[in-house]
């Protein structure tokens, strides 16, 4: 018996100590941390540098144009997707959000923020900025310009595109010119009714037939002067003194 328990008790023991090796090994594994050093690589870091042209899932950006705006350094003067109805409501949904706060409604430059005394940007309806290429826009909200930051990470690349055909929008807007339009569309113009100034006949309201004396109504405040008993008699204003007489003795 005593036999079988000294087995028994160096068989625990074996365990344990395999035990306490495997979770030693396990608590020191093998591996590489981020940013700590190495002394397995040349340059010392064990995080190692992306393989040359490595593009990660969904970032294959092959449209140059409807990525940057731009045609090599040259901004786009065109839109490098469909531009619709769809589009434009887009545009000002995100315009609202992102674009009102400095720059307006209208695209004025007289946002909110501005009447609080931050720097007013340009304005949409300037000549320089009605005639400049649509992918100016686009690049600005893209990178940023002057005291503008960038909205790249707030604004998608499509949702930059919508504000600025909403851009374009708001310009035609602000300047439009019936001869842009063609026959067809002049004919849905509504006539304008209103008349030359001076020209207008003075509208003179109907008022009701008010009676001569105001009756008087007992108990209502108001109908009665103060300190009369409602049915009494209408105390008047006091009488003017009398003028004294001239040439009299004295």
């Amino acid at each position: 018996m005593r036999i079988k328990s000294i087995w028994k008790v160096a068989g625990v023991l074996g365990a344990l100590a395999l035990l306490g090796a495997c979770r030693q090994d396990m608590h020191d594994q093998p591996k590489y941390k981020p940013l700590r050093p190495s002394d397995f690589f040349a340059d010392g870091r064990q995080m190692r540098p992306l393989v040359a042209n490595t593009i990660a899932r969904g970032e294959l950006r092959d449209d140059e144009a409807f990525y940057t705006g731009k045609n090599g350094k040259d901004e786009i003067d065109y839109f490098p997707l469909t531009v619709d109805k769809a589009l434009i409501e887009r545009g000002q949904d995100r315009f609202n959000i992102y674009c009102t706060p400095c720059h307006g409604r209208i695209g004025n430059g007289l946002g909110m923020i501005v009447r609080r005394g931050f720097k007013q940007p340009p304005s949409y309806h300037i000549d320089r900025l009605r005639q400049i290429p649509v992918g100016h826009f686009y690049d600005v909200i893209t990178n940023g310009y002057g005291a503008m930051l960038n909205y790249s990470q707030q604004i998608q690349p499509r949702d930059r595109w919508a504000i600025a055909a909403y851009i374009r929008a708001l310009q035609y807007s602000q300047n439009a010119n019936i001869n842009d339009l063609s026959p067809e569309q002049r004919a849905n113009i509504p006539v304008s009714t209103k008349k030359e100034p001076g020209s207008e006949t003075p509208h003179v309201p109907e008022l009701p037939n008010f009676p001569e004396k105001p009756t008087l109504i007992p108990g209502v405040p108001g109908a009665t002067p103060a300190g009369v008993k409602p049915g009494a008699k209408p105390v008047g204003p006091p009488a003017k003194p009398a003028a004294p007489k001239t040439g009299a003795a004295q």
